[in-house]
């Protein structure tokens, strides 16, 4: 009889704790229970990258009535329904979530639907009152978004609180300029608001390949996004009528549309229902129907336990874990956006699946953060993986193979979409070490790259490819001269 309740506790019903829950019970007969004191599949499923996706969709068909014409279609378009559009997100929303607590159950998994924290090296307390112990306790709690550091920032929402909207408003003031941000600009213009954002920095989506920022940072202002980089908010409050009625609007400002609608619960309580007064960090100053901020998120690991159970914290709450996501505390693991290593849902899912091995299956797994793709859901899409043109260029010499031109689809329509399609490659050893697609459908692109890149493909692996054609895709075998080198 085993010393303890069960072999396994999980921390957390996201995407890569109901993975290693329910692979470790089914595939090796492990005793597990797992606590979710929200709503079961975490940020991706409920609050993140599904119904953004779902979202992306919508808002994509606002101009293809007019693309549609070009083509001899005739088409009139209508308004977008939010209201119709949001009830089916949530219904689609419950099945998911009806899907992983069906996956749990099948595979034997005790749930709670319960706040977990932990209390020693083998237990957990639940919000319940009951104390659980375990042989393994992983911590799979993902992250939360976070307010800036400016005045009245609790005045604003946060991404969590779009999905919960009641009506979308006329103005929104975005404030970031990340990948988050820049994706629920591009939505939310698509969906008819009108979009103005902020960003402190030189230019959006630090990080990323500068020649895709900029195209992309171009595309957003083409397609109607006011987008200001080196701005901050110096100044907001609650709109008065003297900010409403007395000119202070910048000229050329839009009048206010209706309220935003109400806010989701996790909204502050005291978060307003009506209208914000925005002074700019450049001396303008208009007002918005509602202020988004998407400046960040933290892992999800404050009032845990985890510091007094021997557990290390980096700063901003990161669970410090080595190769095999194990912490200080040999019986404690952690995963996903509470690592915060690479905050993707299937890295998390990948790192729940490398924990199992490693201590259930008896076969020690180091997670691998090499080469991993990613897409950036703006319009148009962003897929990337490798180096950057700029962090290559620090590790050795290289050579930059890139083209932009406009897509024949688009074009056709009288559109001025650019794509870009880019191959960055070591001048030693030839390998692609880093490739960069702005363009519709990028990341489904970049999926199919990443496995050659994965696999060491040369440039003249790339060149050996008979193009598809005519796509756009058959650009990235067809860059036979390099653009500069460096």
């Amino acid at each position: 009889m085993s010393a303890f309740d069960y072999d396994l506790f999980v921390i957390g019903g996201g995407s890569g704790g109901v993975r290693a829950a329910r692979v470790a019970a089914s595939e090796t007969g492990a005793r597990v229970a797992l606590a979710e004191e929200s709503r079961y599949g975490g940020t991706c499923v409920i609050r993140g990258c599904v119904p953004k996706k779902l979202m992306v969709f919508a808002s994509t068909y606002a101009g293809l009535d007019a693309e549609a014409q070009a083509y001899g279609w005739d088409m009139t378009r209508g308004g977008f329904d939010w209201t119709a559009f949001s009830g089916k997100l949530n219904t689609e929303l419950d099945r998911l979530e009806s899907v992983y607590r069906s996956l749990l159950k099948n595979a034997g998994v005790t749930t709670f639907d319960a706040r977990a924290t932990v209390k020693d090296a083998h237990t957990v307390t639940l919000s319940t009152g009951e104390d659980i112990t375990a042989k393994h306790i992983l911590v799979a709690t993902g992250g939360r978004p976070v307010r800036p550091d400016l005045p009245n920032a609790h005045l604003g929402i946060v991404s969590d609180d779009l999905f919960q909207l009641k009506s979308l408003p006329k103005s929104i003031l975005i404030v970031g300029g990340g990948y988050i941000a820049c994706e629920f600009a591009c939505i939310l213009n698509g969906l008819g608001v009108e979009v103005t954002q902020f960003y402190r920095g030189a230019q959006v989506l630090r990080g990323f390949d500068e020649e895709a920022r900029g195209l992309i940072a171009d595309s957003m202002r083409e397609n109607g996004i006011d987008l200001h980089c080196g701005t901050n908010i110096l100044d907001m409050a609650p709109a008065t009528e003297e900010h409403l009625g007395s000119g202070t609007l910048a000229e050329g400002d839009v009048a206010l549309g209706h309220p935003a609608g109400e806010l989701s619960p996790a909204a502050p309580s005291d978060a307003p229902r009506g209208p914000l007064w925005v002074k700019s960090t450049t001396g303008h100053e208009k007002v918005f129907d509602l202020v988004l901020f998407a400046t960040g998120r933290a892992p999800n690991t404050t009032g845990l336990g985890l510091e007094a159970a021997g557990v290390e914290l980096a700063r901003g709450g990161a669970v410090k874990v080595d190769a095999y996501s194990q912490t200080a505390v040999p019986s404690i693991y952690a995963i996903g956006d509470a690592t915060d290593r690479v905050n993707l849902t299937p890295v998390a899912i990948r790192e729940g699946m490398a924990f199992v091995e490693t201590v259930f299956k008896g076969n020690p797994t180091p997670v691998d953060h090499d080469l991993i793709p990613s897409a950036v859901f703006t319009q148009p899409e962003f897929g990337t993986v490798g180096l950057s043109e700029e962090a290559a260029r620090e590790q050795e010499e290289i050579e930059v193979y890139a083209t932009s031109f406009r897509p024949m689809q688009t074009s056709f329509a009288g559109k001025p979409d650019r794509v870009m399609m880019k191959l960055v490659v070591s001048r030693a050893t030839r390998k692609v070490l880093g490739c960069h697609i702005v363009a519709p459908g990028a990341g489904e692109m970049i999926q199919l790259a990443g496995i050659a890149i994965k696999m060491g493909a040369t440039k003249e692996d790339f060149d050996r490819t008979v193009a598809v054609h005519p796509t756009m895709s058959e650009e990235m075998v067809t860059m036979r001269n390099p653009v500069r080198s460096a």
